[in-house]
C-alpha cells in the first residue's frame, strides 16, 4: 500500500468535502461541528501560512491520483523539537492499510523534515483503530487524558501516543 503526500491545495477541496461528513471525522477530530461552509478555504489559507512559519503544515494524501485522506502537523515546535501529528482516511476507503501507510509516511517526512526529538498523537480512547494504527507505525502509549475538552460541548478520554527518535524503527 502506498500513500503520497502532497501539500494540500485548493484542487484538492471538493474531494475532501465529503470526508469531513463522516460521523467519525466528526467525533474523532477537532474540526469544528458542523462543518461551516467557508472552513475548507480558511484551513488551507491557515496552514499554508503556517508552513510558510514553520509552526503547522497540511498534506493531502494520494493513491495515485485520487485523495484518499489528509495528514496534518497541527503542531510543529522547532525550539522543543516536537511535534504533533494526525490523520484521517476517507470512510470510503478503510480497512485496506491506507491509515498505516499514511501515518508512516507522515512521521518518515516529521523525522527527515523537522528532526524532532519527540512526535506525540493525540487519538480518542474510544477510536480502537485509530490506536492501532498508531501502534502499528511505532507509536507507544504514554496515558490518558480524563475528560479532555475536544470542541464546544465535547468532552473525552484522549489518549496520548508518540514516537521518539531514538525508538526503534516501526
Amino acid at each position: 500500500m502506498t500513500v503520497q503526500l502532497v501539500p494540500l491545495a485548493e484542487q484538492h477541496l471538493p474531494a475532501l468535502a465529503p470526508m469531513l461528513q463522516d460521523p467519525d471525522v466528526d467525533r474523532f477530530t477537532r474540526f469544528p461541528t458542523p462543518i461551516p461552509d467557508d472552513f475548507l478555504p480558511g484551513l488551507l489559507s491557515r496552514y499554508q501560512a503556517g508552513r510558510a512559519k514553520g509552526t503547522h503544515d497540511l498534506f493531502g494524501a494520494l493513491e495515485g491520483d485520487r485523495l484518499v485522506g489528509l495528514a496534518l502537523a497541527p503542531r510543529i515546535d522547532t525550539e522543543a523539537r516536537e511535534l504533533e501529528l494526525g490523520y484521517l482516511i476517507d470512510p470510503a476507503q478503510r480497512g485496506r492499510g491506507l491509515a498505516t501507510a499514511l501515518l508512516r509516511e507522515l512521521t518518515d517526512w516529521a523525522f527527515a523534515t523537522h528532526r524532532p526529538i519527540r512526535i506525540g498523537l493525540m487519538i480518542d480512547a474510544a477510536n480502537v483503530a485509530s490506536q492501532k494504527v498508531a501502534a502499528r507505525v511505532g507509536y507507544q502509549l504514554e496515558g490518558t487524558l480524563r475528560s479532555s475538552y475536544v470542541k464546544p460541548g465535547i468532552r473525552s478520554d484522549v489518549q496520548i501516543w508518540s514516537r521518539l527518535d531514538s525508538d526503534p524503527p516501526a
